[in-house]
């Protein structure tokens, strides 16, 4: 599937990034994220995957489904690709053909075993996300500026509930050593990568880090602890 892929800064700078955002959101999660790349000299890529944003519905949503996607619509050989929960599923299963030079997985999907009672509460969320309003998700994120309650909101209205029985049916993935130089950066506390978890990818050599007093969304949490951990890799 083609998807709807935004773009910002000038196609002629002299570094690509692109940005893979996560399950019932948007490309607009990164919208603080943006700004700060292109201040840097990146030209950004950010697509909606499959069920979410501007990108079509579909009939289903596989891991394979959203990485065929992601390589369909995106170029090959950026300097650096952020791939946040689904995004970071996305991006490992993706990476061998995206070939950046380097990628980042922010707080990944990708031990989901240990995480069963979390992806249940996010299945059982997703309903109200069709009804929840600017002030509830403020609420529920008190320390998100109020661009991102609003990117949230906008990508609650476009995501396909459908999507949660697709993620509801992934397994944990099989990672071997990462094909690219790659970071995890962690939530702390993550209820997806723990400390174990975490010695366990750095032994396979993905450089690991845990971003502290952040939730899933680092990005959003913390930018400017999100923005400090990527130094080196931007």
């Amino acid at each position: 599937m083609q998807l709807k892929v935004h773009t910002w800064g000038s196609a002629g700078a002299g570094r690509l990034a692109i940005l893979v955002h996560g399950v019932m959101s948007s490309a607009g999660t990164w919208c603080r994220v943006v700004p700060l790349l292109v201040e840097r000299g990146y030209h950004v890529l950010a697509p909606d995957l499959r069920g979410h944003g501007e990108s079509a519905h579909a009939d289903s949503y596989r891991g394979e489904d959203f990485a065929a996607d992601v390589v369909e619509s995106l170029p090959t050989g950026a300097d650096i690709v952020i791939g946040h929960s689904l995004g970071g599923r996305t991006l490992a299963l993706a990476v061998d053909e995206l070939r950046p030079a380097r990628a980042v997985y922010s707080d990944p999907a990708w031990l989901l075993s240990g995480a069963k009672a979390d992806v249940e509460m996010m299945a059982g969320f997703a309903r109200s996300t069709k009804t929840v309003t600017a002030e509830q998700i403020a609420q529920m994120n008190p320390r998100w500026a109020p661009e991102d309650v609003a990117a949230e909101l906008e990508g609650f209205a476009a995501w396909d509930l459908k999507v949660m029985d697709g993620v509801g049916a992934f397994g944990d993935l099989d990672l071997k050593a990462p094909a690219v130089p790659s970071l995890v950066q962690a939530a702390d506390p993550s209820f997806l990568v723990s400390r174990e978890y975490g010695r366990q990818l750095e032994q396979l050599g993905y450089q690991v880090t845990f971003v502290p007093n952040t939730g899933h969304c680092v990005h959003r949490d913390d930018l400017d602890g999100f923005m400090a951990s990527l130094d080196g890799w931007i």
